[in-house]
């Protein structure tokens, strides 16, 4: 006998269909502290969906050795005075685990960063990222539509959501042509 998939992924929409998804949302209330702008960052509706996580709930544990996890981050396209939209970003509780990330629809930057020293990746549909052990890692939308980007880790991994200057000393802002600009954290 052959089974069918209790999960198939729809490349027109983007999302996981099947038995076992589960999606989270951050809204801007969860975000306080992660844009320069504070002015600008108090005029958002709270409530403000920022980006969301849809993942296969496998019955594995966190911490389980072993298993992986797969799920889709959908975030939202915007700026934050002229910073752009961006997800919180984390290390691994379990700080030698890596994970992969694989472009599926729109445009954005992934931030890795280890002991202050930055790469940014351009993500885009098809491109697929390794992120090392050891390196907190932020999903950024430079672009005018949804950035939708696919993920598998470890169970293992955990996520450790250090304070965002910790993990993070650069950011990426909207520049009056609408292009990217890095900056240094101030």
């Amino acid at each position: 006998m052959i089974n069918k998939s209790k999960v198939m992924y729809n490349g027109e929409t983007f999302k996981l269909e099947g038995t076992g998804i589960k999606e989270k949302e951050t809204r801007a209330k969860d975000l306080a502290g992660y844009f320069l702008n504070s002015e600008a960052y108090e005029k958002l509706d709270p409530e403000t969906v920022m980006y969301r996580v849809e993942y296969q709930d496998n019955d594995l544990v966190e911490g389980t050795p072993g298993g992986l996890y797969f799920g889709i981050t959908h975030l939202y396209p915007g700026v934050v005075g002229a910073e752009y939209f961006l997800t919180k970003g984390h290390f691994h509780a379990k700080r030698n685990t890596g994970e992969y990330y694989f472009g599926l629809e729109g445009h954005g930057l992934l931030m890795m960063t280890e002991n202050s020293e930055t790469i940014l990746e351009e993500v885009r549909p098809g491109s697929v990222h390794y992120i090392p052990g050891n390196k907190a890692h932020r999903l950024i939308n430079t672009g005018s539509k949804e950035l939708s980007v696919s993920a598998c880790w470890q169970t293992e991994s955990g996520h450790d959501y250090a304070l965002p200057e910790e993990m993070f000393p650069l950011r990426v802002f909207r520049d009056i042509v609408g292009k990217p600009v890095i900056e240094t954290n101030s």
